[in-house]
């Protein structure tokens, strides 16, 4: 997808250039080909921003950690505090230059992390760039899109279940915190007040790896325990029971498709492997259909290079039964993120578990594919096309300040993407705090939020929004409200 010099969108205004050349085809060739064998090897997209979040960045709320182990010199736990890190998915935000960011279920696992509040964070990067721009990543007013000094009350929202929708116990609903495992924390930790009276939603109830709004202005979190879809308004509020996969391939005995940390799962056992539910989510752009991926596949499938997409209603909030393809390459373990770039093509990261610093970083595979759904082969496999190798990216203004001018992102997930326009994507890491490896072992990692000029355009329809303004507002007001409690529950503390 890169292109030479002598490439021009216009033959007429190429033949212009050189009249000579057009005219005689084979001095033409000859010359190009002449031209390539003493050109270094180019990037197809070039980095245009850069921007990070420092990985020890914490916003207020319980004290979390207590079961988490100490690792890349961080010591748990954070009193009275959570970090603001380890993000899964990203929308687009209240204002021009905003963000929405939601990291996902917070220290790896069920058993680390009933103290970790999921929740959505907004931010505003000031990109570091050609021009200027100070590479730092900012909190900001979660309705209004405006800086703030710091993450507080007003730059996030919680995810809560205040009437009891989900169907299974949660951890605010008991008197200590469930322990099972080999943390730091013990079993008789008491689950802290303003989880209990909020019944707020944490790791250790759901693990959220992706969110889309819906055109009523709705939020659905995939997430990978069950693996379930879950629906909240603007706010965070659960508004219905989660909703599960079924089996529609019908591989093996078990209706559903199950993680190994189903509430619900039965003497079948699961069929699907811990930490491969809905890695990856997207939305069509009228907003009423999600696309969910998941993040491995089926343990019964003969293929194992075959992940699934699954088609669901959002009028209907029911999956329709279509299902999809997603072929893995030879190189690829996992996916990390999917979005719509219109109703039948969609961007997905795919990656392998190395990273920067490990021993073989030359076998790392971080790639961006399009797909697109109305291209199935006769396995119903999605036709697939390379947009961006993650590992291979210009960078002639050494954006990160590293002193090369290829840019690579070799962090062992990659899990949010977002087309900012027809040439420009926003891809940032999961930096799994306080993990590290993929910049240093001195410490954990930070997030970092890059953007790339695309080298071929894409066929961008418009992203969904709220049906009315009123609805947009009423999410918006809410937002406002639970903002203003927060506040006041901090002052009470």
């Amino acid at each position: 997808m890169s292109r030479t010099p002598f490439h021009n969108d216009n033959p007429e205004e190429e033949n212009m250039q050189y009249p000579r050349l057009a005219l005689q085809p084979a001095a033409l060739a000859a010359a190009l080909m002449a031209a390539l064998a003493g050109m270094p090897a180019q990037a197809a997209n070039t980095l245009v921003g850069f921007a990070e979040l420092a990985a020890n960045t914490f916003a207020p709320g319980p004290t979390s950690g207590q079961f988490q182990s100490p690792a890349s010199g961080v010591v748990p736990p954070y009193i009275d505090k959570q970090p603001v890190q380890g993000f899964s998915a990203v929308l687009a935000g209240p204002s021009a230059g905003s963000f929405y960011v939601m990291p996902d279920n917070g220290f790896g696992n069920k058993a680390n992390s009933p103290d970790y509040l999921l929740r959505m964070y907004a931010v505003t990067p000031d990109f570091r760039t050609a021009t200027g721009g100070s590479g730092l990543v900012r909190a900001a007013d979660y309705t209004t899109g405006a800086v703030r000094n710091s993450f507080d009350s007003s730059s996030y929202i919680n995810l809560r279940d205040p009437d009891g929708k989900l169907g299974f116990p949660i951890v605010a609903a008991g008197t200590y915190y469930p322990y099972s495992g080999s943390g730091a924390g013990n079993a008789s930790i008491g689950v802290d007040s303003s989880i209990r009276n909020g019944r707020l939603l944490t790791g250790g109830d759901l693990d959220i790896e992706s969110v889309r709004r819906d055109k009523n202005g709705n939020l659905w979190f995939g997430e990978e325990f069950g693996p379930f879809l879950v629906k909240t308004d603007a706010t965070g509020k659960v508004l219905k029971h989660e909703v599960s996969l079924p089996n529609s391939l019908g591989i093996g005995s078990n209706p559903l498709v199950q993680s190994p940390q189903n509430p619900y799962l039965g003497a079948g056992g699961n069929n699907l492997r811990g930490s491969n539910g809905f890695e990856g989510m997207a939305i069509n752009p009228a907003g009423d259909r999600l696309y969910t991926l998941l993040e491995g596949p089926l343990i019964e499938d003969p293929n194992q290079k075959r992940l699934i997409i699954n088609e669901f209603s959002v009028d209907t909030e029911s999956y329709t039964g279509k299902t999809f393809g997603y072929r893995l390459d030879a190189a690829g373990t996992n996916i990390g993120d999917m979005t719509a770039i219109n109703d039948h093509e969609f961007l997905v990261i795919e990656r392998n578990g190395i990273q920067g610093t490990s021993p073989n970083a030359g076998d790392m595979f971080k790639k961006i594919f399009k797909i697109d759904l109305n291209k199935v082969d006769a396995d119903g496999f999605a036709e697939k096309t390379l947009v961006v190798d993650l590992l291979d990216i210009a960078d002639p203004n050494d954006l990160n300040r590293d002193g090369k001018t290829t840019f690579d992102f070799p962090f062992v997930t990659i899990e949010d993407v977002l087309i900012l326009d027809a040439n420009t994507l926003l891809v940032i890491n999961d930096n799994n705090y306080p993990g590290n490896g993929g910049r240093t072992l001195v410490g954990p990692d930070s997030t970092e939020f890059i953007q790339i000029r695309l080298d071929t355009a894409l066929n961008v329809s418009p992203v969904p929004e709220p049906g009315t303004y009123a609805l947009m507002l009423a999410g918006l007001a809410g937002v406002g409200l639970v903002a203003r409690r927060g506040r006041r529950t901090q002052a009470q503390r």
